[in-house]
């Protein structure tokens, strides 16, 4: 019994209440220090999943290709998160339909703060904490180059920052919605890396994932207006109250600050979109040079003739003389004198 009980303890989210309702009480669930120890588990199980995929799906895919060794970590990267973001695409799909999230916008921001969680949001959230701790040991599992080390690191920092404060300030609703759009439009991204891996001059995935980028972030921003903008700042509870979750609510009723925030989202969202079109200008130019040089190429190879073979038929008279069948001249044989 007490083995079960420290099982649980690694497998199962604690700090599970029953919270009144109309038709009852319901299970719900807040957070604490005991969910570092669930946390850890599921990055031992984030490693095995991680290995399982890599040795019968990406190793076996690779042999075959016989691609480079840059292609190679490359190939392994976008394999790994594409198996990721599909699954978390799905997962989180099903608990913002199941929660009512995407049917009510305004439960984003009514109630808050959200202390309390379902069972199927608070155990997504930990499985995506253990998932992006999960990528820093990996880095050195996977003999991850040294140049491309910087690059990761920022990413894992930047999604362990958004997830991590969206659950510690209670604001799980909201950041439910980002990460599924975020999610999307990376999984399409490395999707078609590994579409181009296999056939480079397959690129029609580029396309579509460009589409669904830039349609993902006007989502994103407007998100950000709506629930910054128009939403916090009509919850009842505006008073600063750690210990009911409440932490900067009060803020949102300051006009200057709500501002400020929402000048900071969009000049952030004015960043990546100017190095995505960068990108996109970038790839037009080299695929538009590229054709170009082969339409050249191609023109130069036209307007030379190759040089006809001099044609010897066999058995005819050539230059005045001759040929035998064989191409060599007859010649007459002299008698033997007896």
């Amino acid at each position: 019994q007490v083995t079960a009980k420290t099982a649980f303890l690694f497998i199962l989210p604690q700090y599970n209440v029953s919270v009144p309702t109309a038709d009852g009480e319901l299970v719900q669930y807040h957070y604490g220090l005991k969910d570092l120890v669930t946390i850890l588990f599921y990055i031992f199980i984030a490693i095995i999943l991680h290995a399982v995929v890599q040795e019968y799906a990406l190793d076996k895919i690779n042999r075959r290709l016989h691609l480079s060794k840059v292609k190679h970590s490359k190939f392994n990267e976008s394999g790994q998160l594409v198996a990721f973001h599909l699954t978390s695409v799905i997962w989180c799909l099903y608990v913002v339909v199941t929660e009512g999230y995407i049917s009510n916008p305004r439960s984003l921001w009514e109630n808050y703060p959200h202390v309390y969680l379902p069972y199927q949001v608070k155990f997504f959230y930990l499985c995506q904490l253990a998932y992006w701790l999960h990528a820093l040991p990996e880095l050195y599992f996977q003999k991850v180059r040294k140049e491309e080390i910087p690059r990761q690191l920022r990413c894992i920092a930047l999604y362990l920052l958004h997830i991590a404060g969206a659950y510690l300030l209670n604001l799980t609703r909201l950041g439910l919605i980002l990460l599924l759009l975020q999610y999307l439009a990376e999984f399409f991204f490395h999707l078609a890396r590994l579409v181009y891996f296999t056939d480079e001059n397959n690129e029609k995935l580029f396309n579509v994932w460009a589409v669904v980028f830039v349609v993902t972030r006007l989502f994103t921003l407007t998100l950000y207006i709506l629930v910054i903008g128009f939403g916090l700042p009509r919850v009842e509870s505006q008073a600063l109250d750690p210990e009911r979750g409440n932490f900067f609510s009060f803020l949102f009723n300051n006009i200057l600050f709500r501002m400020s925030v929402l000048l900071l989202v969009c000049l952030f969202q004015a960043s990546v979109m100017w190095r995505f079109i960068h990108f996109q200008l970038r790839r037009w130019r080299e695929y538009w040079a590229e054709q170009s040089s082969r339409k050249r190429a191609a023109a130069a190879a036209g307007t030379r003739q190759p040089s006809k073979p001099l044609k010897r038929d066999s058995g005819y008279h050539e230059n005045g003389v001759v040929k035998a069948e064989n191409g060599t001249s007859p010649r007459t044989k002299k008698l033997k004198s007896p």
